[in-house]
């Protein structure tokens, strides 16, 4: 069975290898997904995000849930932007941001199928980690 292949060019009309077109689709899914989440902490369009907040979180905070939303929304903005700017460093932390959302996941008790899914993106942003390296991106 053959399986049709898809060609992508850059804008200079060079075609892309099959590495940078996984390197561009997760550079710029690890850029979105997290700047349309960290949007949606002040909006609530998604989902109530104070939800998923485990107890044992909630109780350590020095403030109230809606302002801790509120923060976790910048910084997931800024992650994202810093994907954009610098995939390496930018795909670091957005992997371990959400290693550190599937924690926090698992402490509620419920929810593990969003656990499971955010460990998984985890993955997802450590493989662009690892191809940025590839391109030549620096960490820092």
């Amino acid at each position: 069975m053959n399986t049709p292949s898809v060609t992508a060019f850059s804008a200079t009309g060079t075609k892309f290898s099959s590495v940078d077109k996984a390197y561009h689709l997760l550079r710029y899914t690890y850029a979105l997904v997290p700047i349309v989440a960290g949007v949606d902490k002040f909006t609530h369009l998604l989902t109530n995000w104070n939800n998923y907040l485990a107890p044992a979180v909630r109780d350590l905070l020095p403030f109230s849930p809606d302002v801790f939303m509120y923060v976790v929304g910048v910084i997931e903005i800024l992650a994202g932007v810093l994907v954009i700017i610098r995939p390496r460093l930018g795909a670091l932390v957005v992997g371990l941001w959400l290693l550190g959302i599937t924690l926090n996941l698992f402490l509620t008790g419920q929810y593990f199928d969003v656990a499971v899914r955010d460990a998984v993106m985890a993955v997802g942003a450590f493989s662009l980690f690892f191809l940025s390296e590839s391109k030549g991106e620096r960490l820092v």
